[in-house]
């Protein structure tokens, strides 16, 4: 007859200690599956669950598959509540090893242990104290990760900022911890101040592109009697070579008249 489990609290063998589950025949050592059973013992179950899923050792899946099972069977076997549950014992015992071989040099074979591991999860209720200090730590957790109800950027949520910033400064200096009359008034003038400084923001780039305007009007404007002067110059430039060129036409046909009358005086003497 196989003897009790020193882990799960008992020492009487047959004596049940709480809720039971197990996975028989796992094709895993029994040594990896306890490097795992290790992290989650005597921790509730929301934070077994918790370590098992973001454990990197692929045996964590099947463990976790454990203990949910557990947590089923005290659920609707025991009529107890999963959240005042946590794991009182949990270990692996060796199963069945399969031998087979693998072949090596000159004819030789070398054997391989492939081993399986039986694992069992047994679930307790906490104590009283004990179930205390957990509830009271999921509260803080769920207080913590609440959201303020209030929307950043609006001016309900910004007279909630200033009354808390008073509320700090007043219990430094040993004050009264309540928010002061003036607090609205307060309030009312940044709300106004910030309005003014985007006012004047949006009219400072108004100006500056007005200003931005203006000068490039005056630069178009510049250009313009510029663009006319170039083209009168460019049109005295084209007179001149005119008149140039019909002055060396000119000059050009007069020298030819000269020739021909000369041609035709020597023709004349010759007769």
């Amino acid at each position: 007859m196989t003897g009790p489990k020193l882990n799960e609290a008992s020492m009487v063998a047959g004596e049940r200690t709480g809720t039971k589950a197990s996975a028989m025949y796992l094709r895993v050592s029994a040594y990896k599956a306890r490097v795992v059973l290790n992290l989650i013992r005597g921790l509730p179950v929301r934070r077994a669950d918790e370590v098992l899923q973001f454990s990197d050792r692929e045996v964590s899946n099947d463990i976790r598959k454990v203990l949910a099972s557990a947590v089923a069977n005290a659920q609707h076997n025991d009529e107890q509540d999963p959240e005042e549950l946590f794991v009182r014992a949990c270990f692996a015992d060796e199963g069945p090893t399969l031998k087979r071989f693998t072949p090596r040099a000159r004819g030789r074979g070398n054997r391989i242990n492939k081993r399986t591991c039986h694992i069992t999860i047994v679930l307790g209720r906490l104590d009283e104290a004990r179930l205390e200090v957990v509830q009271a730590r999921e509260a803080k957790r769920t207080a913590a990760g609440r959201r303020r109800p209030a929307a950043a950027g609006t001016s309900a949520s910004r007279r909630a900022r200033v009354e808390r910033s008073r509320q700090r400064a007043a219990e430094a200096k040993g004050g009264p911890t309540t928010p002061d009359v003036q607090d609205d008034a307060v309030v009312d003038e940044i709300e106004d101040s910030e309005v003014l400084e985007a006012v004047s923001t949006e009219g400072a780039e108004g100006s500056a592109s007005d200003e931005a305007q203006a000068a490039r009007g005056e630069s178009a404007a510049a250009d313009e009697p510029a663009a006319e002067e170039g083209s009168a110059s460019d049109d005295v430039t084209t007179d001149e070579e005119t008149a140039v060129t019909e002055g060396a036409e000119g000059s050009a046909s007069d020298e030819a008249q000269s020739d021909a009358g000369e041609s035709e005086a020597d023709a004349k003497e010759d007769n």
